[in-house]
């Protein structure tokens, strides 16, 4: 499998330990620069349902992350948050291969001309993982 790949792990946090989950979220952050094939993190909050939060990762490749994946650093990394896993999900973590991406490269607020979109695609690939 090539291409860049996102990460989706969900998490239920209490609105009451959020700051202290986010304040978590940057401590790992750190601890992951430099990682390779690592891209980005970002953490996420539903709209619509408190106490929901998603982290997504993003990573060059799959292959990537699989390193990532089975190092020493791996499960040690992610200890202090696994315990707000979201266990109603039948899986707590997903990973998605990018099918396709537009960008808007817009010149000026609320002009927005078809020229300005650009999109990729690559091939399809949705793997299930049950743990963290």
């Amino acid at each position: 499998m090539s291409g860049r790949i996102r990460v989706l792990i969900w998490y239920r946090c209490p609105p009451d330990k959020l700051d202290s989950f986010i304040e978590t979220f940057h401590a790992i952050s750190t601890q992951l620069a430099g990682v390779p094939g690592l891209l980005r993190s970002d953490l996420l909050q539903a709209r619509r349902e408190e106490g929901s939060v998603v982290l997504m990762s993003e990573w060059e490749s799959a292959e990537a992350f699989a390193t990532w994946e089975a190092s020493a650093r791996h499960r040690p990394t992610g200890a202090p948050l696994r315990e707000y896993a979201d266990t109603s999900r039948p899986y707590q973590f997903e990973l998605y291969q990018i099918l396709a991406t537009r960008t808007a490269n817009r010149p000026s607020p609320g002009h927005f001309p078809a020229s300005s979109w650009t999109a990729t695609t690559t091939t399809t690939t949705r793997t299930r993982r049950r743990d963290v």
